[in-house]
């Protein structure tokens, strides 16, 4: 069980060693770090390079294999309220909290934008553009080459869905499409782990540059923005959780869920992986009296799509970056577009294997950051990773509640909950 825990959480301490290790020598050496830029360079180049490919077939071939879940009329209408409400709630829940708590109070950032370049005119367009442009412009573009590019991912997203549509919508005429785009996916997703292998590497040399120019400022502000995470953490796991547990069965649903979350909650901790644990998730969903077929289709599904946790993170890239670069966030349609973004990076790109890096490069071409900002805010979803599993794997378990509430009525509790705790022994 041990060994198994280390591998978990192998890669991501390593992570986090290279960023630390990175930063010290960037506070001893000072402007002198910049000798390693080129080899931070280096790995934001080979991300670049891949990101296109990789977005392109992750949709497409992700969207081409659905067709079974076609059939599901009411149980899949269900899930995307609730699916959708939770993660508009948890991103204006993350929003609110991050705007109070200013996770970059104090960080100078004139420092940081003279390290990287940042047009002005993106800047403005930043606090200027309203909610409805901002959609426009970032879910089109002009001309179909634009769309393959890193600076045009949502324009790229939406094309890859239309494609895996019509994969699906044409049936066994294209499954040699739907093979070549699963397979190319497969592909991409393995180069891809073949760059990660240098990312210690290029992240601790990125880190000592970035600390080199700015001091420990952005430490600073990577503390505070995890200590912003927590407090989240605390509001949705304890509070949010048990509204929802509430309003799917009333007091009787709020003790069964909490009876049965404490081995979902620390499995996910544990493993940093939603896709891990789905089984646990499961039998817990099953032993609370969710029927087995909205079970077998919600778990895993939540697994993929919805990440209330993972919304959190988006808000708190979004915010930070905005904090560290000055920008006004006053607005009402600015706000509006920050939690629209974070729903979209948290829940839609958690769908995606990779998903992280896609958000984060989404982030960066709706508000117009240089792409060499792509590290800073990466680090945020290392140190926010095991709270984030909690919330995104958890949440599933309550949200398969929920649904049971729409789908059967009110008394789901009461005609399938009696019944399926006397075979709650052999399912645990």
């Amino acid at each position: 069980m041990l060994k198994k825990l280390s591998r978990e959480y192998l890669f991501s301490a390593i992570l986090l060693v290279a960023v630390l290790l990175g930063g010290a020598l960037g506070a001893v050496l000072g402007p002198k770090a910049a000798v390693l830029k080129p080899f931070g360079d280096l790995f934001l180049n080979l991300l670049f390079m891949i990101i296109v490919p990789m977005v392109f077939f992750g949709i497409a071939s992700a969207i081409a294999s659905m067709a079974e879940v076609q059939r599901l009329g009411k149980i899949i209408g269900s899930v995307a309220l609730v699916f959708l409400a939770t993660g508009l709630l948890a991103a204006g829940l993350g929003f609110a909290v991050a705007w109070a708590m200013n996770p970059t109070e104090g960080i100078n950032y004139a420092a940081l934008q003279s390290l990287v370049q940042v047009d002005a005119a993106s800047s403005d367009k930043v606090k200027q553009i309203g909610f409805m442009g901002q959609i426009v412009n970032t879910f089109t573009v002009s001309d179909f080459p634009l769309a393959f590019s890193k600076a045009h991912i949502l324009p790229l997203i939406v094309l890859a869905a239309l494609v895996g549509l019509a994969t699906t919508l044409v049936g066994e005429a294209a499954k040699p499409v739907a093979d070549f785009l699963a397979a190319a996916n497969l592909v991409m997703l393995k180069v891809v782990k073949i760059i990660m292998y240098y990312a210690p590497i290029g992240l601790g040399a990125y880190f000592a540059n970035v600390v080199g120019e700015l001091g420990t400022q952005i430490l600073q502000g990577y503390l505070q923005t995890f200590l912003t995470y927590l407090i989240l953490t605390g509001i949705y796991y304890f509070g949010f959780f048990t509204l929802y547990a509430y309003i799917a069965a009333g007091k009787e649903g709020v003790g069964v869920f909490w009876r049965h979350a404490l081995e979902p909650s620390v499995t996910a901790l544990a493993t940093c992986s939603s896709a891990a644990s789905i089984p646990i998730n499961l039998v817990a969903a099953k032993a609370i009296g969710v029927p087995n077929d909205m079970v077998e289709m919600v778990i895993p599904l939540g697994a993929n799509i919805h990440k209330d946790g993972s919304v959190f993170g988006g808000v708190l890239k979004i915010v930070f970056l905005f904090g560290l670069f000055g920008l006004d966030m006053s607005s009402f349609s600015t706000c509006l577009g920050i939690v629209g973004v974070a729903f979209l990076v948290g829940a839609v790109m958690g769908a995606l294997p990779g998903g992280g890096m896609i958000g984060e490069m989404l982030i960066i071409s709706v508000y117009g950051f240089s792409p060499e900002v792509l590290p800073i805010i990466a680090v945020i979803s290392t140190i926010i990773d095991a709270p984030a599993t909690l919330l995104n794997s958890t949440g599933n378990v309550v949200c398969s509640m929920l649904i049971a509430r729409l789908v059967e009525g009110k008394d789901w509790l009461v005609k399938n909950y009696q019944k399926d705790s006397e075979t709650e022994v052999v399912r645990l």
